[in-house]
């Protein structure tokens, strides 16, 4: 298969001369992704050569224009670079193709499916950037000539431009200066609603142990009835304290039933504070831990 004249002089200077092919590197990977060329049938080895003796020749000429004192573009790493790229797409794909095929589908058949179908997604990338590319120089190359065109207003215009009256004097505009630069106080933004009041535990805990001293036995529910939030989660944290000192008995007959509290401290243990019957030094521990519960 060979390119028309035209088509190799667009595609570049890249030439590949094969027994099917004769024509640009791009073309060739053009009919490739279109389905019109196998893959199968190519050299490989063959285009591979070919693009280094392309390179060779380019240093040739280089060299040559060099002694003659004239400017020759040469190769550059991109170029190198992209043809590796997709050189190594093309063996891979090609050793896709060969690999033989089952008759019964499985996992490996699947992932070389998936792997060629990536492969030609690769191919179209690469195309899809050299057309971008192209597109982007001519753009570039236009562009770059235009410069922009300075006008300026037109004599009948400029004559239509009122004067400009002014009517303050030093003093008034002294004062606006002065109001201006004036230093402006910082502005203050209370955090006092950011914060719920502070419940103390202790005090919490005072209230559980008359209420249970004096009744012996209370549901959870009647002794956080009324209360808010926050006083519940102290009330709470108080039982599991005296819970843990052994003050206090749970009872529950049911999952997710109604809790019930019983009194099981000593009464003849007085503490310190007022003859209560439970030590509240260890709920020290506990106060303000209720601070942040919204």
């Amino acid at each position: 298969m060979a390119a028309s004249p035209d088509t190799a002089a667009r595609a570049g200077a890249f030439q590949v001369h094969l027994d099917n092919f004769d024509g640009p590197f791009d073309l060739l990977l053009s009919l490739i992704t279109a389905r019109r060329l196998d893959v199968t049938e190519l050299a490989l080895a063959e285009v591979t050569d070919d693009f280094v003796a392309h390179i060779r020749a380019s240093e040739q000429a280089a060299a040559a224009a060099a002694d003659r004192g004239e400017e020759h573009p040469s190769w550059d790493l991109g170029t190198a670079s992209e043809f590796l790229v997709v050189a190594a797409t093309l063996l891979d794909l090609k050793a896709a193709r060969l690999l033989p095929g089952l008759v019964e589908e499985d996992a490996e058949d699947l992932e070389l499916l998936e792997a060629r179908d990536l492969l030609f997604a690769r191919l179209l990338q690469y195309r899809a950037y050299k057309e971008v590319s192209a597109v982007l120089a001519e753009r570039l190359a236009t562009e770059g000539r235009r410069v922009p065109r300075g006008v300026p207003l037109e004599p009948h215009l400029a004559a239509m431009l009122p004067d400009l009256v002014w009517t303050l004097d030093g003093a008034r505009l002294a004062a606006l200066a002065a109001r201006a630069l004036e230093p402006k106080p910082p502005p203050v933004v209370g955090l006092a609603h950011l914060h719920a009041p502070a419940v103390s535990v202790r005090e919490q805990a005072e209230v559980v142990v008359a209420h249970l001293r004096r009744d012996q036995i209370a549901t959870f529910r009647s002794l956080t009835a009324g209360a808010e939030r926050l006083v519940v989660v102290a009330r709470f944290l108080a039982l599991l304290e005296l819970f843990r000192a052994g003050q206090v008995a749970f009872d529950q007959v049911v999952p997710l039933g109604e809790l019930t509290v019983r009194w099981t401290g000593d009464a003849g243990d007085e503490a310190s504070d007022g003859g209560r019957s439970v030590e509240l030094e260890a709920f020290e521990e506990f106060e303000g831990a209720v601070e942040g519960v919204a």
